[in-house]
């Protein structure tokens, strides 16, 4: 599959959505996104509903007409955020069979959140690519809280569908929705979690879950596991994914839509991505070694009288205007210039690498 049709256009595959968590992009701009050769922008449904709320982005033309971004707009289900903070304490509520709860202030006042809410905050967004709601867990839990993850995975996944199909009746151009294949480091609950999904029928479908163990080891085999376990021919979400080099990996295995957080968050601190001489064609992102960048730390004093780009093999507005002398003074005085030259940077060096990615 080379594209993913949305009512927002056209999206290549493999394709990489930077996260605007809250409808921006931090320290940049959708600009930068247009000018990497990025397509898409995944956001946060949780936080979108806390702050400024589904409602009032709905009355301002969903996310598109409140942010003025064109591209393709990915919503996850929000589902995550609440498994994380339920998790990490059980005073912020509960997962029932029908309905996560959830105390934002660890009090008395509740929050129900349902399938079909959640799919009715999604349209109220206006995505372009629609999350169904599931129960994550992580790779350590026992047998038992992994067969109800996929048993509640699958049975909200088909009141998504139900809500999903009931409100896109009318719509000449629909959104996507994608199911999530959990199962967490069980082999055959992957499988049937896969098997039953699509029975039921998505447009694509996402890693659920935690990719890394107890001691923050990234599980290849888990992330293997659920991609053999979603069909081909349909889009393989690698969620919340990842590093140059695990993209790369990842789409050996199928995959060919990521997001995460990592190139504008490394930007915020100072690193940037550089192409290993040679490295930047599509054998070099294709290395089993993964060793096709290195970063570069522009506080480092070697830097300070360095009249030269940051990667002479980059076109973004940083490399084709500005040293690494100059990049590293307007950090040295905390100049927001700084971040938003570092966050093009960086997003380019990913359009870059999808573009390589998508050679054949």
């Amino acid at each position: 599959m080379k594209y993913l049709e949305t009512p927002s256009g056209s999206v290549p595959l493999p394709a990489f959505f930077p996260d605007a968590t809250y409808g921006a992009i931090r320290a940049g701009s959708f600009g930068d996104v247009y000018a990497a050769g990025l397509v898409g922008c995944e956001m946060n449904s949780y936080h979108l509903m806390t702050k400024p709320g589904a409602k009032l982005v709905k009355s301002l033309g969903g996310l598109h007409g409140f942010t003025g971004y064109r591209g393709a707009i990915l919503t996850d289900s929000g589902g995550f955020q609440l498994y994380s903070l339920i998790r990490e304490n059980p005073e912020y509520g509960e997962i029932r069979d029908r309905e996560i709860i959830f105390r934002p202030d660890r009090g008395s006042e509740k929050m129900t959140f349902t399938p079909e809410k959640c799919i009715q905050a999604q349209f109220q967004y206006g995505s372009d690519i629609m999350m169904a709601l599931d129960m994550c867990t992580h790779p350590d839990d026992p047998p038992e809280v992994q067969r109800r993850s996929v048993e509640l995975t699958v049975k909200w996944g088909e009141r998504c569908r139900a809500e999903f199909d009931k409100l896109a009746a009318k719509m000449e151009k629909k959104p996507r929705l994608f199911g999530i294949v959990q199962g967490g480091s069980d082999p055959d609950l992957r499988m049937e979690c896969g098997r039953r999904l699509e029975e039921i029928g998505f447009d694509g479908y996402g890693f659920g879950g935690w990719p890394m163990d107890a001691s923050g080891a990234f599980r290849l085999d888990i992330l293997k596991m659920a991609a053999d376990a979603m069909p081909d021919g349909k889009v393989k979400y690698a969620m919340g994914l990842g590093r140059p080099e695990e993209i790369a990996a990842l789409v050996r295995m199928g995959y060919s839509l990521f997001d995460c957080v990592i190139p504008t968050r490394e930007a915020r601190h100072q690193r940037l991505y550089t192409w290993i001489p040679g490295m930047d064609t599509s054998e070099g992102v294709r290395r089993a070694d993964g060793k096709f960048y290195r970063f570069l730390y522009i506080l480092d004093d070697e830097h300070r009288r360095e009249g030269g780009p940051v990667d002479e093999r980059c076109d973004c507005e940083l490399c084709r205007n500005h040293s690494r002398a100059y990049l590293h003074h307007l950090f040295k005085v905390n100049d927001p210039y700084a971040l938003r030259l570092a966050t093009a940077h960086n997003l380019r060096f990913y359009g870059r690498l999808m573009e390589l990615l998508r050679d054949e």
